[in-house]
């Protein structure tokens, strides 16, 4: 049997075997059933197993690709190097190097699933471990309340502008051991 690769995640899914024959006679019904139903098959033929049907969902984030697209291009129309991946939790992350000062920084941003009605949670690799104004999972403050992100006016661009604000702050705080008011030259 196959063992999973040291950090990978497993994920359970419940199969139904499905004979080839049934597939060929049904296939409008049985993709609905999966695409909508989120259930998974295992197709048979001649008694082996042969194929899968799974949710799209198994392997994608829950975001429209036309949003993903959009935010994209506008990333790049900036001139941003962004590349692109889907994490463990398949939701969709952009990371964009950013040299600041004498340091490069690694930000993160990871738009969650239901984005852009969820805010986008951004992240930067190279902080110390006590950096002030993030969340317990490490995610920076940068919208404050949830009234602060708009997802009819704001996108990952927003949230990479925001993070560089953030990241003068930070710089601030490791020059003066206080974060800089809102207003002031590294202030948010």
């Amino acid at each position: 049997m196959a063992r999973p690769l040291p950090g990978a995640r497993v994920m359970r899914i419940d199969f139904t075997p499905l004979p080839m024959t049934e597939l060929r006679t049904r296939p409008g019904e049985i993709l609905d059933r999966v695409a909508e139903d989120g259930e998974a098959f295992v197709i048979e033929r001649n008694g082996r197993q042969r194929a899968c049907l799974v949710p799209i969902s198994v392997f994608l984030p829950d975001i429209s690709p036309a949003r993903i697209t959009r935010e994209l291009d506008e990333l790049e129309k900036a001139g941003e190097v962004a590349q692109t991946t889907i994490n463990d939790a398949r939701e969709v992350a952009i990371t964009v190097k950013q040299q600041q000062s004498d340091c490069a920084y690694t930000i993160i941003i990871t738009l969650p699933h239901n984005y852009p009605n969820s805010c986008p949670r951004v992240y930067v690799g190279e902080l110390k471990d006590d950096a002030p104004h993030r969340f317990a999972d490490g995610a920076l403050c940068i919208f404050g309340v949830v009234g602060a992100w708009n997802p009819g006016k704001h996108t990952a661009r927003d949230a990479l502008e925001n993070a560089r604000r953030w990241l003068g702050g930070y710089e601030a705080w490791q020059l003066t051991g206080a974060w800089p008011e809102a207003g002031s030259q590294h202030g948010q």
